[in-house]
């Protein structure tokens, strides 16, 4: 077995000496490290460094700085190379796995939301070396192309049931910290599962940009929509009006709610609710009707304007009771998609600012994207057996309705 000399700089020996071995591990096993390297370069020429002799079998071309994680830390280590070897051939074999879990590791705690100050305590405690905001960003760059693949998937199924929901997060722009609206998207196939249909990341809430979202849906290849559901964002009825053409839109109805407790006295905000709860379960659209009008003549006098705000709202929270009643239940808000609103929100308040649109569509692409394989791996969100029944198939399919009821079925089997 060959034998290596390895020699120490005083400066180690003397750190040796004061901090014991625990303190210059680093720099014990840095130096260590490179003198092997040194003398397996010799080993394959045949030859010391300028040395000129007749068994020389190979010549020096330089060196290169590689750097290398160990359980240590970083460490920087000087290769020497050689015109037709290499002196590190299977090195880094086991570097480029440590090095891509690292980065697996960097990437799952931001995508769970991790704050980037815990990443770094984190980084700096497993390797050796913390992590910076711009490093965290950079490793997180491997999820890119598996978002971008699953933002262009096509959408070849009939989504009867889409809800909509948009989140606001701060995002830098240059030397700017601007408010974005985040748009997701929710779809509920003629299976029943509820899918991720898309996301995007508009500068402000208008109608073009909600007709510019819906529009690339419909591109990816999104069929007739019956029933669009969320809360009053601004433009978003018109939006689908325009793209959506013969969709109906229901208001969110929890947040309705929210909405005329506003506008009426806190002493009166558990009638009110009550009166909301008796008209969102009405057996029927007239009874429904009929609830409303004895609401509002309640609330007339001592909350004028939620008294309006019911009567001029109320078609659009009760588009809902044009379906069957077993679907009114899950359909009459945007709860299907708040915990995913919840996870939204959990990471935003850990990053704060987001560095920029590509990390937003990194981080929260990636929360959707496992929240999508999530769904596929659930029971059925909804029964379609008596909706597509009903002759409801997506204007595309062809079949009896009976027929298509029970190609559902099996799908959801």
């Amino acid at each position: 077995m060959k034998k290596y000399n390895i020699s120490l700089d005083e400066e180690t020996v003397r750190e040796l000496f004061l901090e014991g071995v625990e303190g210059v591990t680093k720099s014990l096993m840095e130096q260590m490290l490179n003198q092997l390297l040194e003398a397996k370069a010799e080993d394959l020429c045949n030859a010391k460094r300028y040395e000129q002799t007749d068994e020389r079998t190979d010549y020096r071309n330089g060196t290169r700085t590689r750097p290398f994680t160990t359980r240590f830390g970083k460490i920087e280590l000087e290769v020497p190379r050689l015109r037709s070897q290499s002196v590190a051939e299977g090195l880094y074999d086991n570097y480029q796995r440590s090095e891509q879990a690292i980065i697996a590791a960097v990437a799952e705690m931001v995508v769970k939301g991790v704050s980037t100050r815990d990443v770094d305590d984190v980084a700096l405690a497993l390797f050796g070396e913390g992590i910076s905001k711009s490093q965290a960003s950079r490793m997180c760059a491997v999820l890119d192309p598996v978002v971008a693949e699953f933002r262009a998937r096509g959408l070849d199924e009939y989504y009867p049931f889409v809800i909509v929901v948009a989140v606001y997060l701060d995002v830098r722009e240059g030397a700017r910290v601007v408010s974005n609206a985040l748009y997701v998207a929710l779809g509920v196939n003629a299976s029943g599962r509820r899918e991720v249909l898309g996301f995007t990341l508009a500068r402000a809430e208008t109608k073009e940009s909600y007709k510019d979202f819906f529009a690339s849906l419909k591109a990816r290849g999104l069929k007739r929509v019956d029933l669009v559901v969320s809360d009053d964002h601004s433009g978003l009825k018109g939006a689908v009006k325009e793209v959506f053409l013969g969709a109906s839109w229901q208001r969110c109805q929890t947040h309705f709610a929210r909405n005329m407790c506003d506008k009426t006295p806190k002493a009166m905000w558990k009638d009110t609710k009550a009166m909301l709860h008796d008209i969102y379960y009405a057996p029927d659209i007239d009874k429904a009707r009929e609830r409303m009008r004895e609401t509002v003549a309640l609330l007339s006098g001592k909350a004028p304007k939620a008294a309006a705000m019911l009567e001029s709202g109320f078609e659009d929270i009760t588009a809902v009771f044009a379906l069957p009643q077993k679907y009114r239940v899950k359909l009459r808000t945007s709860n299907a998609i708040e915990r995913v609103n919840g996870e939204i929100r959990r990471r935003d308040r850990a990053i704060r600012i987001c560095p920029g649109e590509g990390s937003v569509m990194r981080i929260i692409g990636t929360l959707l994207l496992e929240t999508h394989n999530a769904w596929h791996g659930e029971r059925l969100y909804l029964d379609m057996k008596e909706y597509l029944s009903l002759g409801n198939t997506g204007g595309s399919d062809e079949r009896r309705p009976q027929e298509a009821a029970k190609a559902a079925s099996k799908e959801a089997a």
